[in-house]
């Protein structure tokens, strides 16, 4: 009896791997979809001058950071920052956090409640090991 169930059991835990290695798969690309529109949606705000979009896209600490830094309001700040101009867009990661990779500027994304916010934006990589810098990030 044991010599029958276990090839079911088999059979049916391989299924359900498969199982969660597909939904895994789908909930990663929904995640990076999420990113690169998040993305795509605050550098269109940027191109456009519609800074009240485009700060509505940033993460709370980069929001603040940029408002501290510049004693001014999110808007105001924001237009006084010399963000590149980004390009076509090449490829979103995501690996807890996000990066969205344009042609002339690379986006950083944090997942909240609410939805993908920007935490760093005009970065530009650095040679070798070091971080990119960034125009625009929060702490």
């Amino acid at each position: 009896m044991a010599r029958r169930i276990l090839p079911i059991l088999a059979a049916f835990g391989a299924a359900a791997l498969a199982l969660v290695g597909v939904c895994g798969c789908s909930d990663l690309s929904e995640l990076r979809d999420g990113a690169a529109a998040a993305a795509a949606h605050f550098r269109q705000a940027v191109q456009a001058q519609d800074w009240a979009a485009a700060c509505e896209a940033l993460a709370p600490a980069s929001r603040d950071e940029l408002e501290q830094n510049n004693k001014a309001p999110c808007p105001q700040a924001l237009g006084g920052q010399e963000l590149p101009d980004a390009g076509r867009a090449r490829h979103t990661d995501v690996h807890g956090e996000a990066m969205a990779v344009f042609a002339q500027d690379t986006v950083f994304l944090a997942h909240f409640p609410s939805g993908w916010k920007v935490t760093a934006a005009g970065c530009q990589q650095q040679p070798g090991d070091r971080p990119y810098r960034c125009a625009l990030k929060g702490r």
